[in-house]
Order: structure tokens, then C-alpha cells, then sequence
């Protein structure tokens, strides 16, 4: 299951320590996988940061609660689109990494 979240880019340091508590935890942000994308660097409102998952439905239920006081699902579209490029940037990161080995 993929997962957006948007917050104010104000707000990065306080959402960075909540992605990055307790690391080696079974079920931290750390061990599940996480994007955090400013804005601007994804073509979206640049006073926005981004935060891209893809994780199991609990963890997605988790990860609601630890982030509600800071961050939210966007709208329907804008999370298409930020899940589309992120994608997207794994597929070319792959097909880069391939083309170094000669694959």
C-alpha cells in the first residue's frame, strides 16, 4: 500500500525526528522505507514537504496517528501524482544502477 503525506516545510524538523525515532525498532519509519520530498524538487507547492511509503495497511494506521498533529494525506490527485513520480525516479534509478553493470 502506498502512502502520501503532506505537511508544511516549516515543520521538517519536527517530522524528520518522528521518521527517524528509534530506527532499529520492528516497526519504525527507518525500517519500513520512507521518501521525504520537498516540494519544489517534485513540481509541487514548494512550501510543502512530501512524505512517500509504501508499507502494510497496519503500518499505514501506525504511521496515521504518529503523524496527525503534523502531517495529513493530501488530496486524491496530489497523491497520484507524488506516488506517479516516485515511481517513477525508482525506475530510472534502477535502470541507471543496471546500465553501470552492463544489464
Amino acid at each position: 500500500m502506498y502512502r502520501v503525506y503532506e505537511c508544511d516545510s516549516k515543520k521538517k524538523a519536527d517530522i524528520t525526528k518522528i521518521l527517524e525515532a528509534d530506527p532499529y525498532a520492528d516497526e519504525s519509519f527507518a525500517r519500513t522505507g520512507y521518501k521525504l520530498k520537498d516540494g519544489s524538487a517534485i513540481g509541487e507547492d514548494k512550501t510543502k514537504l512530501y512524505i512517500y511509503m509504501s508499507a502494510s495497511s497496519e503500518f499505514i494506521k501506525k504511521a496515521d496517528e504518529k503523524l496527525k498533529d503534523l502531517a495529513a494525506p493530501p488530496k486524491a490527485d496530489i497523491e497520484k501524482r507524488i506516488i506517479e513520480k516516485v515511481l517513477k525516479e525508482e525506475e530510472e534509478a534502477e535502470s541507471g544502477f543496471g546500465s553501470i553493470f552492463g544489464q
